[in-house]
């Protein structure tokens, strides 16, 4: 019996792009999916460049338009992985027409946007689902399992730290990802929205927030162009203002009653992606640490006082999330397959008419921590959410 295929249109195709085409070039050849994808349509601003990507990276034929690519009546899925700015007119497009719509995160550049992005998918009846692509790591998974399953008791402690080093430089260049207008936020939005997400779907909402931002380095030289991972490139002549924030630092309470510590900074020198969520319980701990993605660190308090210590599991048996579709254990996967995991269980999800995790809701209420922590350091006060 032939399977249901569903034709992906995909606008961008930058560092986001790139790892979004390899998740629909692979996922069928890791997991047995209920429906088939086709790369149909890649979209982007620039006519030649965007062909060359989508011969480079597999996709059927090349658009300049996104207003096109949603009106293609042959579309199924329209995938969003531009910058923020432009997330809510796509994606409100893209739910009135009836796709089923993608997004990477954060889902809009302002609450307001999130809620109005929201509303639309839900007024249209359509599946949706945000690229919060760390939930799909097998360790963090099983860390979540663990949780589930009461292993390590009530939860007390939630600490998490999402550090990077690359714009520590004052010449490095002003790229979109340092201006508001485009991002939304520089840190907070960038890398506290995945340690956010990760707390909220290990631990549950987030109740009150006290939060202080700061920028380091307020005026950077122009930039001249992109080089399609992070947004970097060649400094060009004159300079502009760093409007968004270099570090955020906030104290978090739980609807559950934990106590939560949040940092995130693009200044930490050494650190490249230590993207790190500990977990403190009544009965034991947990660690994640994105850097070393394929580890859990579990701290059972039920040990033998002589045996007491962390235990370093490698998530890679065929039984641990995920890892059953890839290789033989200690046989590691990376960072790829985060995302080849997340469209994997979108696919599943949609073909059984179930909701994609994470949603355009878990999106909302990422954004509604998000916004409560800017409010925050605004006001210099406790905010509840």
């Amino acid at each position: 019996m032939s399977k249901k295929k569903l034709n992906v249109a995909l606008i961008g195709y930058q560092f986001m792009g790139k790892a979004h085409s390899n998740a629909y070039r692979q996922v069928g050849r890791f997991f047995d999916l209920p429906v088939e994808v086709h790369m149909k349509t890649l979209c982007g601003r620039t006519d030649a460049a965007v062909r060359a990507a989508a011969e480079r990276l597999g996709w059927e034929q090349a658009e300049t338009d996104w207003r096109n690519v949603v009106a293609d009546p042959s579309i199924d899925i329209v995938d969003i992985a531009t910058p923020g700015n432009s997330h809510a007119e796509i994606a409100i497009a893209a739910a009135q027409a009836g796709k089923i719509v993608f997004c990477e995160k954060p889902i809009g550049n302002t609450l307001d946007e999130a809620k109005t992005m929201l509303d639309a998918v839900k007024k249209a009846g359509v599946p949706n689902a945000v690229f919060h692509n760390y939930r799909k790591s097998p360790a963090m998974a099983l860390a979540k399992q663990l949780i589930d399953d009461g292993k390590i008791g009530t939860v007390y402690h939630v600490r998490a730290v999402y550090l990077q080093d690359w714009i520590v430089d004052p010449q490095f260049p002003l790229v979109w990802r340092l201006q508001r207008s485009i991002a939304g936020s520089g840190t907070l939005g960038d890398l506290g929205a995945h340690i956010i997400d990760a707390a909220r779907f290990l631990v549950g909402e987030f109740s009150d927030v006290c939060g202080h931002q700061t920028t380091f380095i307020k005026e950077r030289p122009l930039a001249a162009a992109a080089d399609g991972k992070l947004g970097a490139g060649a400094a060009g002549t004159g300079t502009g203002q760093v409007d968004v924030d270099d570090a955020t630092l906030f104290l978090a309470r739980f609807q559950c009653g934990a106590v939560g510590t949040f940092e995130s900074t693009r200044f930490a020198l050494g650190r490249k992606n230590y993207n790190r969520i500990e977990i403190n319980g009544s009965k034991g701990s947990l660690v994640f640490n994105q850097e070393r993605m394929n580890e859990l660190e579990y701290y059972d308090n039920d040990d033998p006082e002589a045996t007491h210590g962390f235990r370093l599991i490698q998530a890679t048996e065929g039984c641990h999330p995920y890892m059953g579709g890839y290789w033989p254990v200690a046989h590691i996967i990376g960072y790829e397959h985060t995302f080849i995991n997340l469209v994997a269980d979108a696919l599943t999800a949609i073909a059984e008419g179930r909701p994609c995790s994470p949603d355009f809701e878990d999106g909302y209420q990422n954004q509604r921590v998000l916004d409560a922590v800017e409010r925050s350091a605004n006001s210099k006060q406790w905010v509840s959410l």
